[in-house]
């Protein structure tokens, strides 16, 4: 998309501004336009493209300003280039610069609307239009909104928008890679429904939330067994304890700061321990037996962040504004020390789409070439795992995340071209449809970047992660195997032991 701008400000002086100063500010403009305004862009950009002062008035102690432009020396940009240029020539008369004041601003941007485009709604947008070939956006600007770039993120914003209005509609960033053998199924069911009919798991009272008895716990352990023994030890990743609260700080160098908001879940902190200050809370419990949200929710401060919805992204504050050694590269760790939380928005289904999920992260650093050869050695370790260890019917593809492709990290040459993410799905004969299970991610630069980490060699930092979901582990496989213990394959069996069941009820 094309952007224009149209801004119209005042230059608020001093003093009035004698009318004997109309020449000299007539020919300053010209020299912004023709010198000042050029520097920097290609002698072949078409003049309209540049900044350029169309209009310009003295009105007493304010000299008024039209400026327009297209990509180049944008209108405001230029502003801020001719307020140097006109203070230093007026400071020489002794009148001097007080403010700036922002009358209109208007941004046009020229292509192709995709279907669906969503505009932003903030407080500086006065109106917004879209018509075929053109998004119009009225702003309302202070000069320190100018000065702050906000103008070039809005105009980004909206092309990210159209971008992501354009990519939803795609389907060529899901490309198949690998398909295993077709298998018999052992069981057709539901394989949630039937582990609560056997006791193995109950709803938590929290939305999305299940608590696990004991064998579907052996479970869980038995699959991370296999991680630790199959996976992580050959690899030589090394454990290590993420936090789960994050802070915005956190998300917002990791970028999901960008659009993780309709997701996670919020953390708020008290406003004070006073227990005084609390009292009237406890107290209206104590007589109602009801817990008075809203009078909670003014006691708190916040939020401060969110509960972990991704887990990788709490790593990097402990290696974040340093230079690591070549030496300690690649650098392989993994975290498995609490629950993960996403708000499913109404998608919540079994226990494979809830809000709490556990899961082993998977996370390694290195050059590009080490990070690539670290995520052949896990796409390696895991067709294994799949294949001849839990005997799954599954498949591999392709995909492009939408982050990815925003941030412009797809489609690049060389070992760019390997940036992206492998989906592994499995097979669910009750429903005769595919769930994702495993994933793996070469992520580039992106969190090298955003938390700035350098290596001593000052060539490229890259990174990948890869979540094991051990909800979703259980679905497939228990979807798949179903809940004979004779049809499970051996080693899987020998790690579950028996189902005994701790709880009996009358």
């Amino acid at each position: 998309m094309q952007p224009r701008f149209e801004l119209t400000a005042g230059l608020v002086f001093s003093r009035e501004i004698p009318g004997e100063l109309g020449p000299e500010l007539a020919h300053a403009v010209e020299e912004a336009n023709t010198v000042h305004f050029r520097k920097g862009v290609p002698r072949d950009a078409p003049p309209d493209d540049v900044g350029r002062i169309t209009a310009h008035a003295i009105e007493g102690p304010v000299l008024s300003l039209t400026i327009e432009s297209g990509g180049y020396t944008r209108a405001h940009d230029a502003l801020f280039r001719f307020r140097k240029q006109v203070a230093g020539l007026l400071g020489r008369h002794r009148i001097g610069l007080r403010e700036i004041e922002i009358r209109g601003f208007r941004v046009e941007l020229l292509g192709e609307i995709p279907e669906g485009l969503r505009l932003p709604s903030l407080p500086f947008i006065r109106s917004a239009e879209i018509v075929p070939g053109r998004v119009s956006l009225d702003l309302a600007m202070t000069a320190a909104d100018l000065e702050n770039r906000v103008p070039d993120r809005l105009v980004r914003l909206v092309e990210e928008k159209a971008e992501a209005a354009a990519y939803g509609g795609k389907t060529e960033h899901w490309e198949l890679l690998y398909e295993s053998p077709k298998r018999e199924p052992r069981f057709r069911e539901d394989p949630t429904a039937e582990m609560v009919r056997r006791g193995w798991i109950k709803h938590a009272l929290s939305r999305g939330q299940w608590i696990h008895g004991t064998q579907s716990t052996r479970l869980f352990r038995a699959f991370e067994g296999l991680v630790l023994e199959e996976i992580v030890a050959p690899l030589g990743f090394e454990e290590m304890v993420f936090p789960k609260l994050v802070p915005w700080e956190v998300w917002a160098k990791s970028g999901h700061a960008k659009g993780v908001y309709p997701e996670i879940y919020y953390v708020s902190t008290p406003k004070t321990r006073d227990p005084e200050y609390w009292e009237e809370v406890a107290d209206y419990f104590k007589v109602t037996g009801e817990v008075p949200v809203d009078l909670i929710r003014e006691k708190v401060d916040g939020p401060i962040g969110g509960l972990c919805y991704a887990q990788c992204p709490s790593f990097w504050p402990f290696i974040g504004g340093t230079t690591l050694a070549n030496d300690c590269l690649p650098a392989r760790i993994f975290d498995r020390s609490g629950t993960s939380h996403r708000y499913e928005s109404g998608g919540i289904h079994g226990i494979e789409r809830v809000d709490e999920f556990h899961r082993i992260e998977i996370l390694w650093i290195g050059t590009p070439e080490q990070t690539i050869e670290t995520a052949d050695l896990l796409h390696e370790r895991y067709r294994h795992l799949f294949d001849e260890v839990l005997e799954l019917e599954w498949r591999s593809a392709r995909v492009t995340p939408w982050f990815m492709a925003q941030e412009g990290m797809i489609g690049g040459e060389g070992a760019s071209e390997r940036i992206g993410t492998t989906d592994y799905e499995a097979r669910l004969p009750y429903s005769d449809s595919w769930l994702e299970f495993q994933n793996v991610s070469v992520n580039g630069d992106k969190y090298p970047k955003g938390f700035n980490v350098k290596v001593q060699s000052g060539g490229d930092l890259w990174s990948g992660c890869s979540g094991i979901g051990l909800e979703r582990w259980t679905a497939a496989f228990l979807a798949q195997k179903g809940f004979d213990l004779d049809d499970w394959p051996a080693e899987v069996r020998r790690r579950f032991g028996d189902a005994h069941e701790i709880f009996r009820f009358v």
